[in-house]
């Protein structure tokens, strides 16, 4: 069983730490605890809130590959900027306006979500 702490739940569900602890303490999501002696819920659990989307907040978007992460770079001149972020293992690089950039306030060690939306994508299989 994969556990996450309830921060990481609620980032996955796009919710509060505080609507997390309610689902535990209403039955909703069942109550674990960590390795560390944390609070935790079951990752499974998680992902099948996500795919019901019950009480989730509404995706605004036709884009659904989101890749959290944390930016590490941001590169602006006077029209455009480009932005990296850490995404677990992968380096996500984003070219936008630097009116967009400064809009954000992106800078590094930020907090953000990489959203892709692509007309193709292609998949490779990995050598056995």
């Amino acid at each position: 069983m994969t556990l996450l702490r309830i921060a990481e739940a609620a980032r996955h569900l796009g919710v509060s730490d505080d609507s997390v602890r309610r689902w535990v303490a209403s039955g909703r999501l069942t109550a674990h605890t960590d390795a560390s002696g944390r609070a935790a819920v079951d990752g499974v659990e998680v992902a099948e809130l996500i795919r019901s989307g019950a009480e989730l907040p509404a995706l605004r978007s036709s884009a659904r590959n989101r890749l959290s992460g944390l930016v590490t770079d941001v590169l602006v001149d006077t029209v455009m900027a480009q932005v990296t972020l850490q995404c677990g293992p992968f380096r996500v690089v984003s070219l936008m306006s630097a009116e967009a950039a400064r809009e954000l306030g992106l800078a590094p060690g930020m907090p953000a979500t990489a959203v892709v939306k692509a007309t193709t994508v292609v998949v490779e299989r990995d050598a056995p």
